[in-house]
């Protein structure tokens, strides 16, 4: 058998590479920051909740947390639409520790 005959042996096995695409990496970067803003955006709407369930807020105030709270949400959803993102893809998987977000959104 000559070594024509033989397959190609690579000394070193491939590891996956990093796409390092303009679009790709504006991409990537645009779901780890939406990613962070979508853990504080519920953080937030768990801290008013709790807020209005004491009764600690104005009427006033719970309007304008909500308000505040549901533009947020529409911005980050034409975010996503536009980067081509669902809402699970913002959701980091952290090993043993589990999502980073509730998978129910709350």
């Amino acid at each position: 058998m000559t070594s024509s005959d033989q397959p190609a042996q690579n000394p070193r096995p491939r590891r996956n590479r990093l796409d390092l695409e303009p679009d790709t990496v504006e991409r990537d970067l645009v779901k780890l920051v939406l990613t962070v803003v979508e853990l504080l955006r519920q953080l937030m709407e768990r801290q008013a909740l709790r807020r209005f369930d004491v009764g600690d807020l104005s009427e006033e105030q719970e309007e304008r947390i909500g308000l505040t709270l549901m533009l947020l949400d529409e911005r980050m959803a034409e975010l996503r639409d536009r980067y081509g993102l669902r809402p699970e893809d913002l959701n980091l998987d952290l090993g043993p520790l589990g999502p980073l977000l509730p998978r129910d959104g709350g």
